[in-house]
């Protein structure tokens, strides 16, 4: 017989997720989620699922309050959605997942959970695709970038390249690591995007920097600037972890454009070197994603609030 339980304590909260989640990708750890969290001042809300005293189910949320519906933890939201991906919902089976949904819904509760992996015992249920995440996969193409562009039309491939060589012939450069171009992203993102950048929200910004020292003080904050002239044109952050560099945000200088393409193409060309298992480039409709034959994989969205659910 299932017992479900309610769980609001932090510490609590804390050791049902690290007992359920395995620390496979950046967004697995506690510590990274709970850098929002403290950002957000979200609730907890973990609902955890036994059977004869045997752990079978875990559901972790938090409470968004300018929504009114409780999302994956740790509630964090960038207009009106949540952010992070990679998101699981660890249940043994199917009706596991079923009795955890049926709760929120005998109390009213609305939720809506966004980037969830792809996972069998889910489809049952009928999970929507949310977004398409993309990734490049070194070892896809033996770790050699020029078998990469082999995928190209030639046309294609030589039109992207001449904007490179445009940017090499100007004198181009990579700064590596300062991570003091943190604050020169933040003023880049702000300047392209406007109200819509992440960084317009003060509280997305804090924690962005809490993220930020945590992944330097843990060896896993990758930082990059190209400089071309010797002025800052783009800045990337990403975070290696696990032989994975997911590439959380970035900026580029509107005086530079096509500069991503160039920054975008250092990333892959490094993993080819470093032999990475993957980049992850993220959610987020941008054309240049499939333009350069990235590897789509789709997330999937579970809500009972129809006025949030995104068409994929």
């Amino acid at each position: 017989m299932f017992t479900l339980t309610s769980v609001t304590d932090p510490g609590v909260c804390r050791d049902l997720w690290e007992r359920y989640i395995p620390q496979e990708h950046i967004t697995d750890q506690w510590e990274v989620r709970e850098c929002f969290r403290e950002a957000f001042g979200s609730e907890l809300l973990f609902l955890h699922v036994t059977e004869d005293n045997e752990p079978v189910g875990l559901l972790p949320l938090c409470y968004v309050p300018e929504q009114d519906y409780y999302a994956y933890f740790p509630g964090e939201h960038w207009q009106g959605k949540t952010w992070l991906e990679r998101n699981r919902l660890p249940v043994r089976d199917a009706d596991i997942a079923r009795a955890l949904l049926d709760w929120c819904e005998e109390r009213r509760m609305g939720y809506h959970l966004r980037y969830l992996l792809p996972d069998d015992r889910l489809q049952k249920g009928g999970p929507l695709v949310d977004e398409i995440g993309y990734l490049f996969r070194p070892a896809d193409f033996d770790y050699n970038m020029d078998r990469y562009f082999d995928g190209f039309s030639r046309k294609s491939i030589k039109s992207i390249l001449k904007e490179v060589r445009v940017f090499e012939a100007r004198g181009l450069e990579y700064r590596l690591d300062d991570f003091s171009d943190f604050d020169l992203l933040v003023a880049m993102n702000r300047e392209r995007f406007g109200q819509t950048s992440y960084f317009a929200d003060p509280r997305f910004t804090d924690g962005m920097e809490k993220l930020t020292d945590l992944m330097q003080a843990r060896g896993w904050l990758r930082m990059v600037t190209v400089l071309v002239e010797g002025r800052a044109a783009a800045v990337d952050m990403g975070c290696l972890y696990n032989g994975t560099l997911t590439l959380l945000a970035g900026g580029t200088g509107s005086d530079f454009r096509g500069i991503a393409k160039v920054i975008n193409l250092y990333h892959m060309r490094r993993a080819c070197e470093e032999r990475l298992e993957e980049v992850d480039f993220l959610c987020g409709d941008f054309l240049w994603k499939p333009m350069f034959h990235l590897h789509p994989r789709p997330l999937y969205q579970l809500s009972n609030r129809p006025d949030l659910i995104h068409k994929g």
